[in-house]
């Protein structure tokens, strides 16, 4: 029995838990809504909480308290997309009760996320039920309901998982987008997993990630030098065993001829890694005993010496962030991907772009340092993405500048709000000005599906056409030119005088002008542009106006 967690049991519940988001979330990518390859949910939780662990490696608390105040800065800062911010909303609540707490038992805890979970509420404009918010709502009201009988820490969060799965469950009947798509929220599903992770960790089932791509220690290659590295080459590789010679033999020559050795053999194979300076003998060894399978020779002084120049490179960079002194009382700051959508921001005036969209929602953190290198009193940001919102507002209150967060959710808002760039107007009104501009215009997008699916009773293939409007499904089809017409039937209920194709990085020009002059037959009364945007994902972003 657990009644109390002290700061190392905590810390360790939360690696846990990031651990356990990494190694699913792919399987709560595939919740998505739409069958569109953005993959944003389970990668924008997994990469959010492990910004809090690269953090508590580097600083190893002590207390509750400690390790719930780390987390909650790391989580600020690190936020990606919707579920990300609102899993740091969540941190911050819980910090809110620990920090000045050494250790924390069952009564503690709850009042923890209850207090996570109101922090959460009030930061969300217009909460969703049948969304994560649901699922930590009803598990944190469980958790105050049982922690005055339950002083059992592994107890309580069972019986507080099990109340999160149950209300997961129900999300499809409490959301009608859900329901249309016939899927349990995402985030609902994320937040499960890190509880699930946490609660593993009290009984010591500490979950290994397949790569340690994602928590990786910080190294600081430039604290020794090149020349300290005795053997130059990392040499790898398998043999297929087709002598009888003894293995141990060659296990012994490398043994003095480097350092690092790992050796395994079977009646099959032998797989040898070892650090030398004549990988070229290594290899002519191992061919005594077979026919390679695999080789792999590195220079580790040339990469030690790489790794240096990128760190240097960092820390000049580093040294850069102080921010912007103002230069003049606005500035612009668009989120963006595809080298024409940044080519066309820039010429529109655009100070810093940040590089993200769909498939990859930039961190607060990322948004925070183009808008610290903004030389401007008053800083406007342009999300130009739903998912990417909460976490461009999240940085308003870290700051040292003005932030005004306009809601663009799609690349055409964000170009039509610039088009209403106005530096003569005062605050006040150009944001106004700069708001309205974003009801003027309406966006159509043509992806493919990511997999199979069945939406609002349309049967959708994966690697079809997928078209959107307005963030709904229009049609998906194998037949380019029945998406074609489906757009503009969509489109034309609005009269639209000027529609503006932004064709992506698997469009030729060549097909993209055809495209549109079938798209001007199709809306013969409508003038029709075709631009590169060199965007990832879409095969076309289409302004309506």
């Amino acid at each position: 029995m657990i009644q109390v967690i002290d700061g190392k049991t905590f810390n360790d519940m939360i690696v846990n838990g990031a651990a356990l988001i990494e190694t699913h979330k792919q399987q709560i990518n595939e919740l998505n809504v739409f069958p569109v390859p953005d993959g944003d949910t389970g990668t924008n939780m997994s990469l959010t909480i492990n910004s809090a662990v690269a953090e508590l490696k580097k600083k190893a608390p002590d207390t509750v308290g400690d390790v719930a105040v780390i987390t909650a800065n790391a989580l600020l800062r690190g936020a990606r997309g919707n579920s990300g911010v609102i899993l740091s909303l969540l941190f911050r609540g819980i910090a809110k009760v620990l920090k000045h707490h050494d250790t924390a038992d069952t009564v503690l805890l709850a009042e923890a996320l209850e207090e996570g979970v109101s922090a959460a509420y009030k930061a969300v404009m217009k909460p969703t039920e049948g969304t994560v918010l649901t699922v930590a709502r009803l598990a944190a009201k469980e958790a105050t309901d049982i922690c005055g009988s339950v002083d059992d820490v592994e107890e309580f969060l069972d019986i507080v998982i099990e109340k999160a799965r149950e209300t997961l469950a129900q999300t499809i009947d409490l959301n009608p987008v859900l329901q249309k798509a016939g899927v349990v929220d995402a985030g609902g599903m994320g937040f499960i997993c890190l509880l699930k992770g946490m609660r593993k960790a009290l009984c010591g089932e500490m979950v290994v990630v397949d790569s340690d791509d994602t928590i990786a220690a910080e190294n600081i290659f430039s604290e020794f030098d090149t020349d300290d590295i005795k053997y130059a080459y990392c040499t790898e590789f398998i043999v297929n065993r087709e002598t009888y010679k003894s293995p141990e033999v060659l296990r012994d020559y490398l043994s003095g001829i480097g350092d690092s050795l790992v050796f395994v053999e079977d009646d099959d194979i032998i797989k040898v890694h070892v650090h030398t300076n004549e990988p070229g003998n290594v290899i002519t060894q191992a061919l005594t005993y077979g026919s390679l399978v695999t080789t792999k020779i590195e220079n580790m002084r040339q990469q030690h010496t790489n790794m240096v120049a990128q760190e240097n490179t960092a820390a000049a960079e580093a040294e850069d962030d102080a921010p912007a002194a103002p230069q003049k009382k606005y500035g612009i700051v668009a989120v963006c991907a595809g080298d024409g959508l940044r080519e066309l921001f820039t010429e529109l005036g655009v100070d810093q772009i940040v590089t993200g969209g769909q498939t990859m929602n930039p961190s607060t953190e990322d948004i925070l340092k183009a808008v610290e290198k903004t030389p401007a009193e008053i800083v406007y940001v342009l999300p130009n993405n739903k998912n990417i919102i909460m976490a461009a507002q999240q940085c308003a209150p870290i700051s040292s500048k003005k932030i005004v967060v306009i809601q663009s959710k799609t690349i055409p808002q964000g170009i039509a709000a610039l088009l209403n760039m106005d530096d003569s107007l005062e605050e006040e009104e150009l944001t106004a000005e700069m708001e309205s501009a974003l009801t003027g215009v309406r966006t159509a997008l043509v992806t493919y599906a990511a997999r199979d699916s069945v939406f609002d009773g349309l049967e959708i293939k994966a690697n079809e056409y997928l078209a959107l409007l307005e963030g709904s499904l229009v049609c998906s089809n194998s037949d380019f030119d029945v998406i074609l017409k489906g757009i503009a039937d969509s489109v034309d209920e609005y009269s639209p005088e000027l529609v503006t194709v932004y064709y992506g990085e698997n469009v030729t020009e060549d097909v993209a002008t055809e495209m549109g002059r079938k798209l001007g037959d199709l809306l013969p009364d409508t003038e029709i542009n075709v631009i590169n945007g060199g965007q990832p994902v879409y095969y076309y972003m289409i302004s309506v106006e």
